[in-house]
């Protein structure tokens, strides 16, 4: 599980470990972790060239020890500060280790570490930050913590930011290294642990130990009904490949059986290419809305009807009161959020985690907000980030193979925040696989589920 912590949090954390470490003990650990990170991209030392763009908080001191130790191996090491109160001891160190300290303009540097602005810094960049980064375009750049100029707790940004190729953190990882747009910032991301006594964190992001731990397995005596009983309401005379599409991410395995009660229109393509899927009878979740056109309200009326968890998804998210207070799971993407919050959709895209959090209270249901970095919201706050996935993905139809696939976990007997936690890793992991020659489309997703659960889940 990798645990995203907030601000606060990690500076409780840091001023309660720092009362029982020697005087700078913690920044050199800091520092050494990411001078080692940036021979890894350098790959050698001797002769090479770092340059350091160098604020006045602790990053910047991280940079100019993280600088010295470099120096020391060989490397060549220039500092520009970009303020009047950088680091006086990291300042020492640097020039002491043979470090040099420059004015921004033209150079040639193999890496730039942006030790600009640290975690409590706020979004955006001050101009001679900008005007330094702009002599440095198109140098790797290694970024202390964050990148500068994104906020570190929302992943929200705002004006001129640092991108970086590589971004060294400490102690835990930040929900701005997780949610986007941030996220697409940090590039690769380096965790050095400092032995922080961290409390629980409000964003997560599972790994596969941790969906394998969730996803439930038969038991010696399991039959087809112990396992959990899917039915699938989407489709219609217009989309029937929908129907299609939500009944094969419902027919993963994971639960015992798949109903299908939706369109009729669609009936004899879902029986075509799911012959083991049968007609309508009792659930222990419905999968509602994909392709439904005019019957998804209807459809999620009688769905909620029967008082099971639900799958709410496009079509039907139009009428997603009736699910208010129950449990279910609401899959968004952008543009659908956007029409349930009445706001606009570059509001969303811009501050993903503010409206997932935002809709998932006021239905006071799990919303699973559909991005590049999937965003799972529970009414109290908790949230979980999707970080599997590809480009490839951004296909037709992938969202009703996701509808489904939660479905299957929760009439297998999840509960909706991890069923949509885990149904998106599990969707993103088969989607990765699938791409690895190329293009997909949805179908392609939903016959890679298989291969991905007996990789992950086991056989």
């Amino acid at each position: 599980m990798i645990r995203a912590h907030t601000v606060a949090q990690v500076r409780a954390a840091e001023a309660e470990l720092l009362a029982r470490l020697p005087e700078g003990a913690l920044m050199q650990r800091a520092a050494a972790g990411l001078a080692y990170a940036v021979l890894d991209l350098l790959g050698s030392a001797y002769g090479r060239r770092v340059l350091l763009l160098v604020g006045s908080g602790d990053n910047g001191g991280d940079a100019l020890y993280a600088g010295a130790l470099l120096a020391r191996r060989g490397v060549q090491v220039e500092a520009w500060l970009l303020s009047s109160s950088a680091h006086e001891g990291g300042v020492g160190a640097l020039r002491a280790a043979g470090g040099r300290i420059g004015t921004p303009g033209p150079g040639r540097f193999d890496v730039v570490v942006d030790g600009i602005v640290g975690i409590g810094g706020r979004p955006g960049l001050r101009p001679e930050a900008v005007d330094a980064l702009a002599h440095v375009e198109g140098i790797p750049v290694v970024a202390v913590d964050v990148p500068s100029g994104v906020d570190v707790d929302t992943g929200e940004v705002a004006g001129p930011h640092v991108t970086a190729d590589l971004t060294v953190t400490f102690g835990t990882h930040k929900a701005g290294h997780l949610l986007d747009p941030a996220a697409q910032a940090c590039g690769a991301v380096h965790l050095v642990d400092l032995g922080l006594e961290l409390p629980e964190a409000p964003v997560e992001a599972l790994q596969a130990a941790d969906v394998a731990a969730l996803v439930p397995r038969p038991g010696p005596d399991a039959h087809k009904y112990t396992r959990g009983v899917v039915g699938v309401r989407a489709g219609s005379a217009a989309y029937p490949g929908a129907a299609v599409l939500s009944v094969s991410g419902a027919a993963c395995g994971l639960a015992g059986m798949v109903r299908y009660d939706g369109a009729p229109a669609a009936l004899d393509q879902v029986r075509a290419a799911h012959p083991e899927v049968v007609g309508p009878g009792r659930v222990q979740a419905w999968v509602v809305g994909s392709g439904s056109d005019d019957g998804a309200e209807d459809a999620l009326r009688r769905s909620v009807a029967d008082g099971v968890p639900l799958v709410v998804d496009a079509d039907a998210l139009a009428h997603a009161a009736l699910v208010r207070g129950r449990p279910a799971v609401l899959t968004p993407h952008a543009g659908e959020l956007a029409r349930l919050l009445d706001v606009e959709r570059t509001a969303i895209e811009a501050r993903w985690l503010e409206h997932a959090r935002l809709a998932a209270r006021r239905l006071d249901a799990v919303v699973l907000l559909k991005g590049r970095h999937t965003v799972v919201a529970r009414p109290d706050g908790k949230v979980r980030v999707t970080t599997t996935g590809t480009p490839w993905l951004a296909t037709a139809g992938a969202g009703d193979v996701l509808g489904g696939l939660i479905g299957a976990l929760l009439a297998a007997g999840l509960d909706p925040f991890d069923a949509a936690a885990a149904g998106s890793w599990l969707h993103g992991a088969a989607a990765t696989l699938a791409a690895q020659d190329g293009p997909i489309v949805a179908s392609d997703v939903a016959a890679a589920l298989p291969v991905v659960l007996g990789t992950v889940v086991g056989r």
